[in-house]
């Protein structure tokens, strides 16, 4: 008897369902939709995740296929322009050697190796030239699970592909890929080791601009090969690109390294260190002003203020946890009386010990604690930029001890405070709720408690928010909220956590109405 293959049901996004056969793909679904989706369709959100068009469905699957009118799309546009760029480069540059190419916010880079040669402005239109070319041939990108991984490792090798084939060692037992391009008789012309996911082919690739040559390490370690980074970016269409373009112009006028030689506002110094900022007189008024305003809104809401040491015992970082899963961003101990001491990386800490000076009953809470606390964590050299990335920096920072009854009120009087701050600077914000991942500390019953008391604050305040499923730290649900400037771009702003970890660690503790 021959066997019968059960039918695979899937969910599409308005909740109905859809039958396929089994083995049928995200590509398959969508010519059962519609010839016209089909032709339209690059990918497929299954299950949270983008995935190729080729992916195998299973019954079950929460399926949502892709065009370009999803934002998600970008992200395999993006890659797989990455890809057109690094067969370009070795098309121009046989000599060239690739190494990492991942997608970054608007865009994309990739990495090379490029013996006795500077790319230069002149090379990167040759390199535009040859993507245009490699788009318009509907190259197919094709998926192929590496069988003998030894024998790839020599392919590699014998090309001179070192850096793939460090990779390919690494990944060797977590069941490596390639992605091929293949012309229209199928004649593959160029493969790189990747993991996807990727457009069915290069002609969906039709408007992208390369931007910028840097330097940079492999592995981003400086002990590495040296390497040439090439920033890239991509879009559906010629107006979304001329858009963004418009936008980079903007954002180069407001550089602040370059408004800083001309308004004389800070600078960095090669005897004292990449990274530790010098403030001049401008700028040391504007932040003078900046942190008696802070100060005002804080004591107006009942925080007192605090200061903390510089340098503490590494027996504070212990207890902590910031030496056992922080230590790499940390600054190499000190030896003080036989004793290592650690620059500090947070304020955390120095919080906790100035409330555990003495015993405190529930009547004394909430205690807001405020700091404008210097912090120090190593960066890079090849990070750092300017103010935005650097290894000296003071931060706003509070801290609240409170009961459970009183976490959702203090969780609206941050809101307040964050929503008089940011829009008195005139940034618009948008709140996310980051909820419990997948390895955490505490309890469900802690969880529970302190992720609704943050998403009913931001109910209660009529704040929209979206909720980023399992984005939360191990120790804290959290609301990250993201600045726009005037000129749209994103930020990192403001987070308020709810710390389950830490409260343990240093025993802290008060007396409640029942003694």
């Amino acid at each position: 008897m021959s066997k019968v293959e059960t039918p695979v049901v899937v969910t599409l996004p308005d909740g109905a369902q859809k039958e396929l056969q089994a083995g049928e793909t995200a590509a398959d679904l969508a010519k059962s939709i519609s010839e016209g989706l089909y032709r339209n369709c690059v990918g497929a959100l299954i299950n949270d995740e983008i995935k190729d068009l080729h992916t195998p469905l299973h019954t079950g699957d929460k399926v949502k296929l892709l065009t370009a009118k999803d934002e998600e799309s970008l992200e395999l546009l993006r890659h797989s322009t990455a890809h057109v760029m690094a067969e370009a480069v070795q098309s121009v540059f046989p000599e060239a050697r690739i190494a990492i190419g991942p997608t970054i916010k608007d865009g994309f880079y990739y990495d090379f190796e490029i013996p006795e040669h500077t790319l230069s402005i002149e090379d990167l239109e040759k390199i535009e030239a040859k993507m245009k070319e490699i788009a318009k041939e509907n190259q197919q990108i094709v998926r192929f699970d590496i069988p003998d991984v030894d024998k790839q490792l020599d392919e590699f090798r014998k090309d001179g592909e070192k850096f793939k084939a460090e990779l390919l060692e690494e990944h060797r037992d977590h069941n490596p890929t390639l992605y091929l391009m293949k012309d229209k008789d199928g004649k593959v012309i160029w493969n790189d080791l990747c993991a996807g996911p990727h457009l069915p082919s290069t002609k969906h690739i039709k408007a992208f601009k390369l931007l910028k040559v840097s330097g940079s390490y492999w592995r981003g370690d400086e002990n590495r090969e040296n390497l040439q980074r090439i920033y890239a970016t991509a879009w559906w269409s010629k107006q979304d690109l001329d858009d963004h373009l418009t936008r980079l112009e903007e954002a180069e006028k407001r550089d602040h390294r370059k408004l800083s030689k001309q308004l004389d506002l800070f600078s960095v110094h090669e005897e004292v260190g990449p990274g530790l900022i010098f403030w001049h007189p401008n700028l040391a008024t504007v932040r003078d002003t900046i942190e008696d305003f802070w100060r005002k809104e804080h004591r107006k809401r009942g925080y007192q203020f605090v200061y903390t040491p510089h340098v503490a015992s590494e027996d504070l970082y212990k207890i902590s946890g910031h030496l056992e899963n922080y230590a790499e961003n940390m600054y190499a101990p000190m030896d003080i009386d036989e004793h290592p001491y650690r620059c500090k990386p947070m304020n955390c800490p120095g919080h906790i010990m100035i409330y555990k000076t003495k015993l405190r009953s529930y009547r004394d809470l909430p205690l807001r604690y405020a700091e404008l606390g210097t912090v120090y964590r190593y960066e890079r050299s090849g990070v750092l930029h300017g103010m935005l990335r650097v290894r000296g920096f003071t931060q706003d920072d509070s801290h609240i001890f409170c009961t459970p009854e009183q976490l959702k009120g203090e969780i609206d009087g941050i809101l307040d405070l964050i929503d008089t701050l940011m829009t008195t600077f005139g940034y618009t914000y948008k709140c996310y709720l980051s909820t419990r991942p997948e390895k955490y500390l505490g309890t469900d019953e802690e969880w529970e408690l302190a992720t609704s008391g943050l998403e009913d604050a931001m109910k209660d305040r009529g704040i929209d928010y979206e909720i980023d499923e399992g984005g939360g730290v191990f120790y804290a649900p959290k609301i990250d909220v993201k600045l726009f400037d005037a000129i749209g771009r994103e930020w990192q702003g403001p987070t308020i956590q709810v710390d389950l970890n830490l409260p343990r660690r240093f025993d802290v503790s008060y007396i409640g109405e029942d003694g």
